[in-house]
Formats: C-alpha cells, sequence, structure tokens
C-alpha cells in the first residue's frame, strides 16, 4: 500500500492540511480574487502555477487566510 493509502487508512478523508484547523481558509471569493490577481503577474509560472519569488503553487496559497502576496499585491 502506498504512503497516502496508509494515511487514509489511519486518519479517513481528512486532507493533512487540515488537520487539526491548522489552517484557516478564505472564502471561496476572496480566494478567486487573490488567484486572479496572480495570473496577470510577470512573476507567476503558467506551467507549474507557482510564484517566482515565493516558489508557492497559488492555487493553494490564494486559499489560505493568512499568506500574502510576496510583492504585496494582496
Amino acid at each position: 500500500m502506498t504512503a497516502w493509502g496508509e494515511y487514509k487508512k489511519k486518519h479517513g478523508n481528512i486532507k493533512p492540511w487540515h488537520l487539526a484547523g491548522a489552517f484557516k481558509t478564505t472564502e471561496t471569493t476572496v480566494a478567486d480574487q487573490r488567484y486572479a490577481l496572480c495570473v496577470k503577474c510577470p512573476e507567476f509560472v503558467q506551467l507549474t502555477k507557482q510564484c517566482k519569488q515565493c516558489g508557492c503553487f497559488m492555487v493553494l496559497k490564494t486559499k489560505l487566510a493568512n499568506t500574502k502576496c510576496p510583492l504585496g499585491k494582496w
């Protein structure tokens, strides 16, 4: 069995980043607005959906409430 399979067997359908409320998420509209700004930014890597400045995967980062754009755009 894969490591992910073992994890699911032990924890069920809980995703690792949602364990114990470790990360607060934004509302969908906020995340969508943030991501729209990222896509227009010259520092956005379209192929991997990452930011050149911080290296984060922006599809995920824009959904986290306690994060911010390294360039101050959101």
